[in-house]
């Protein structure tokens, strides 16, 4: 597996390329969020580790850059600003996961495994006419591919994995959104007023329905 950090700080740098080669990955490194970014897209990588606070370009900046071309590969933040503001703002960028600095080495490589076991499922989902490639990133409806975000990617898989039950707001905001505090639910419904367009189903493909007040469930 190869790994790319992007992380100004050569003491941090040096420390995780050394432990993570040791657990056996191939690591590159950027010192910078222009160079991360031309490194992101002129080499194939399984995960990128990216701090925050970059010159040149934020880590934010990188990763919605990514994120624009690479909707697949895991982005884990590490940084030292930990309010839910910047949580949020992370997580909306594209990133998957968040880890504040300093943090334990072996939470990192523990964290690092969960998302290259996610990665690695070789799974197709159904939904009636609809079909979803977890490995390619894929949705097809009627066999034509459907480009939709990284978040609405998401919010589908969630609903097809859950197909047959009742799905709340507040759940997909925890599960999907990884938000666990009170926020406005609302945002799902916009998602899903996306989605829907984009599926373009006919009316008798109606499979995400709807249950006021509650949610919403998946069922062929």
């Amino acid at each position: 597996m190869h790994i790319l950090i992007v992380e100004d700080e050569l003491g941090i740098v040096q420390f995780l390329q050394q432990g993570l080669e040791e657990e056996g990955y191939q690591i590159s490194t950027a010192a910078d969020g222009a160079q991360g970014y031309e490194l992101s897209q002129n080499e194939p990588f399984d995960l990128i580790l990216l701090d925050w606070m970059l010159p040149k370009m934020t880590g934010i900046e990188v990763c919605k850059a990514i994120r624009e071309k690479d909707k697949i590969t895991p982005i884990i933040f590490l940084t030292a600003k930990d309010t839910v503001q910047e949580t949020i703002e992370g997580l909306k960028a594209g990133a998957n996961d968040y880890i504040k600095k300093p943090f334990s080495f072996e939470e990192l490589v523990e964290r690092i495994k969960i998302h290259f076991r996610n990665q690695q499922q070789d799974e197709i989902l159904t939904l009636g006419s609809i079909e979803i490639n977890l490995a390619q990133y894929l949705v097809l409806v009627n066999e034509e591919e459907v480009s939709l975000t990284h978040r609405e990617f998401e919010l589908l898989c969630y609903l097809v994995k859950n197909k047959g039950k009742v799905c709340t707001r507040n759940q997909i905001i925890e599960d999907v959104w990884d938000i666990h505090f009170e926020y406005d639910t609302g945002v799902i419904d916009v998602f899903m007023n996306a989605i829907r367009k984009k599926l373009n189903l006919k009316i008798e493909q109606d499979y995400i329905k709807t249950v006021r007040g509650v949610g919403y469930i998946a069922n062929d």
